[in-house]
């Protein structure tokens, strides 16, 4: 019997190999969407004369920033938001509320305040994944059993000490999800920043062919996107097991 893993990828090859004999039988126009060989034949290309490699290390680097700033800054907030419950009380209908805002609005506000370049890219990459991180090391420390509390008075562990040695491990499940969450939402605020207000990065070059008509390269860096978030997600869904199976769960 088939898992999961296989049968999704037999969907997905089977999607592919579809669309491939619509696009060569011209059932679906080339101008709207080429054949996926040779959307691949073109993103093999672009790497292999190295037109991308620039944009690759921009984004690659916005999102590594983004990300590890909105992972260690929601841990932070998250744990000094559990300790004070009225401060929690109050912050709670703007963190439900939270994703409704229209951040890509502030921008003119981030160039002000960090220049042209990466920053407000970065700021509002951070911005897109931080509360993720937050809420989910709310719910992690929401979760840690009480003995644990108790052996820490036992013990009588400083409240650092407390929440490195006790609380964060014991919440870790929950933070490995919001680590997903906030490096996904990261990446696709890095990108969507990059289409709409960067003359540089992936999401620019995906902007510039578009408006360009060069359809075949544009669907090529959206096909390097999608394998690169692919690989991400897995990476981030190995590890995850791995630590999951450590701990016995």
């Amino acid at each position: 019997m088939l898992n999961a893993r296989w049968l999704a990828g037999l969907v997905v090859l089977s999607a592919v190999a579809a669309i491939e004999v619509l696009c060569r039988t011209g059932v679906i126009s080339a101008q709207i969407l080429p054949a996926p060989s040779l959307i691949a034949a073109t993103l093999y290309g672009l790497l292999l004369s190295g037109k991308l490699n620039s944009d690759i290390a921009e984004t690659s680097g916005n999102i590594a920033t983004s990300a590890i700033i909105a992972v260690c800054g929601g841990i932070a907030f998250g744990v000094i938001i559990h300790a004070a419950p009225r401060l929690r009380r109050a912050l709670e209908p703007f963190l439900a509320s939270y994703y409704a805002l229209p951040f890509f609005a502030f921008y003119p506000v981030f160039i002000v305040l960090l220049g042209i370049g990466s920053g407000p890219i970065i700021a509002m990459g951070t911005l897109f994944g931080i509360v993720a991180m937050i809420i989910s090391t709310l719910n992690g420390l929401d979760r840690v059993p009480r003995a644990l509390w108790k052996t820490a008075n036992l013990y009588r562990l400083g409240p650092l000490a407390t929440v490195l040695r006790i609380t964060l491990p014991s919440a870790a499940p929950h933070l490995l999800t919001g680590v997903k969450l906030a490096v996904t939402y990261c990446f696709i605020a890095v990108i969507a920043a990059e289409f709409i207000l960067s003359s540089s990065g992936l999401g620019y070059s995906i902007a510039y062919a578009f408006n360009n008509f060069e359809t075949l390269n544009m669907y090529a860096i959206v096909l390097l996107i999608l394998a690169a978030s692919i690989a991400l997600n897995r990476l981030l869904g190995t590890i995850e097991a791995v630590v999951m199976r450590r701990r016995g769960l």
